[in-house]
This record gives C-alpha cells, sequence and structure tokens, in this order.
C-alpha cells in the first residue's frame, strides 16, 4: 500500500464514525421536535375542551383589554377580512412561516456546533413546556370563537393546504389543540428566532428580517382571528422567561469565573515588580565604588 493510499484510508477511517455521530445527533434533535409537536396535540386529549370555560377567559381577556385601551383586535381582523389578498398572504404566513423559519433557524444552529445551538434549542424547548403547562391549566379560546370576529383561515381554506377548523393540513384538524390561544406560541417561537439572529448572525440585513418576522407573526396572528393582543405578549413573556433560565447562568458564571477578575490585577503587580527591581538594580550599581 503507498503513502497515498494509507492516507485515504485513514481519512475514511477518521470520517465514517464521525458521520455516524452527526446523522445520530441529527435524528435525536428531529425526534425532541417530534416530541414537541406531539406534546402539544397531547394537550388536545388532556386539556378540558368544553368551549363554555375557554369562550369565558377570551372575554375577560377582552374585558381587560378594553380597560387599557388594547382591544384592537376588531380592526385588525376587519383589515384582513376587507382585503381579501392581505387575508389570503396572511393566512398562508400564519400556517407556515412558524414552522418554516423556526426549522431553518434550528438548522442552521445546529451545522454551527453545539456551543450555539444547544442554549438555543434548550431556550425554545423550556418556553413551549410552559405554554403546554399553560395550555392545560387555561384553555382559552381565540378571537374566531367569540362574536363579532371572523375566522381568516376559514375564508381562504379553498385556496389552501389548511381546513376550515385550524390551520392544519384537511383532515387534520381534529387532531390540534384549538383552545390554546393562551401563550401565543407563534408570537413565542418569533420572539425567539429574532432574538437568536441578533444574537448568533453577523449580517445586518439577516437581523432586520428576523425582527420584521417577529412584527409580522403578530400582525398576522391577530388579524387572522387566531390570538388576542394579550396572547401575544404572554408569548413573549413565556420566551423571555426561557431565554433568562437558559442564558442568564451561563453569563453570571462566565463573568464570575475563579481567577478571572484578579488576573490582570496580577500580572500589572508582576510586571511593577520587574520594574522595581531593574531600578533597584541600576541604583546598587551606580552607588558601588
Amino acid at each position: 500500500m503507498n503513502q497515498g493510499e494509507a492516507g485515504v484510508v485513514t481519512s475514511t477511517t477518521l470520517t465514517a464514525p464521525l458521520l455516524r455521530t452527526r446523522v445520530r445527533r441529527g435524528l435525536s434533535e428531529l425526534l425532541l421536535v417530534l416530541a414537541l409537536y406531539g406534546g402539544y396535540s397531547v394537550t388536545r386529549l388532556f386539556a378540558d375542551d368544553s368551549p363554555g370555560p375557554a369562550v369565558a377567559r377570551a372575554h375577560r381577556i377582552l374585558g381587560f383589554e378594553r380597560f387599557l385601551g388594547l382591544d384592537i383586535e376588531a380592526t385588525v381582523n376587519g383589515w384582513f377580512i376587507n382585503n381579501p389578498a392581505i387575508g389570503l398572504l396572511g393566512s398562508y404566513y400564519y400556517a407556515s412561516a412558524h414552522y418554516l423559519i423556526t426549522g431553518v433557524l434550528l438548522v442552521w444552529l445546529w451545522r454551527s456546533g453545539p456551543k450555539i445551538y444547544q442554549p438555543a434549542r434548550a431556550a425554545l424547548v423550556v418556553a413551549t413546556l410552559l405554554a403546554l403547562a399553560l395550555y392545560l391549566l387555561v384553555p382559552t379560546a381565540p378571537p374566531r370563537f367569540v362574536d363579532g370576529f371572523t375566522d381568516v383561515l376559514r375564508l381562504s381554506a379553498a385556496h389552501g393546504w389548511w381546513s376550515s377548523d385550524a390551520s392544519a393540513p384537511r383532515g387534520m384538524g381534529g387532531y390540534t389543540n384549538e383552545l390554546a390561544a393562551f401563550p401565543s406560541m407563534h408570537a413565542g417561537w418569533a420572539l425567539w428566532v429574532a432574538w437568536v439572529v441578533q444574537r448568533e448572525a453577523t449580517r445586518r440585513w439577516v437581523i432586520v428580517l428576523a425582527w420584521l418576522h417577529a412584527g409580522i407573526t403578530a400582525v398576522v396572528i391577530v388579524g387572522t382571528g387566531n390570538h388576542w393582543l394579550l396572547d401575544v405578549v404572554a408569548g413573549w413573556a413565556v420566551v423571555a422567561v426561557a431565554l433568562v433560565v437558559v442564558y442568564l447562568p451561563g453569563a453570571v458564571g462566565a463573568s464570575c469565573a475563579p481567577g478571572v477578575p484578579e488576573s490582570r490585577p496580577s500580572a500589572l503587580r508582576t510586571k511593577a515588580g520587574s520594574v522595581v527591581a531593574h531600578i533597584g538594580g541600576r541604583l546598587a550599581r551606580k552607588k558601588a565604588p
């Protein structure tokens, strides 16, 4: 065997285990995402699915918004109803961007390495689990369940792949939890996308697009009749809590690492001692007869 062949064999031998490891990690991450989606779907089985209490909570949210002067849902919903093009584009955005953009970012983070990927993924998981708990504890109806509001996705169902009773594909509407309005994880995941891109991306236009996605998502989910404004705020709050839980300990630990605060003073003391010794030596030589 010549040297070139040996090099090929060695390279192949080293690459195959690495490739298998990456494939296993990729499959495990895919299973985690599927488990989260499965958890969301399972909440429909365990949560109270009676519309009465959920609609009553929706009315309380609307009443609180009116008290604060934040009840903008009817106005925004009217824009989407009276402008069919906006309604159709909003429906497509609601039914697709939430999954596609989050998925693309997860793949990019995974390819960037575990140091970047793992905390970002952990924050997304924590936020989603918090939201699932709230879906079980306080099932809340979206505006489209309340008189005076229109389900825009139902109006545009003939032009898309979603069913008339949910944003899921036709025939799968029964597998979604339609009383999971509070908090809005459409809004929450979009904020997570914007924050992570702001933290990790280097191109300004990518960061701008990420924050536009968060803003457009907030408008779309309200305009299509799927969420209240306070659902949006709650979704953002859930993600903010998750980001603090995941990232703050690491930031505090890095700033308080042993030896870090004293490293620079120690170096300065060492250098100062050397200077003093040098000056002392020169003075001693001058005084010598």
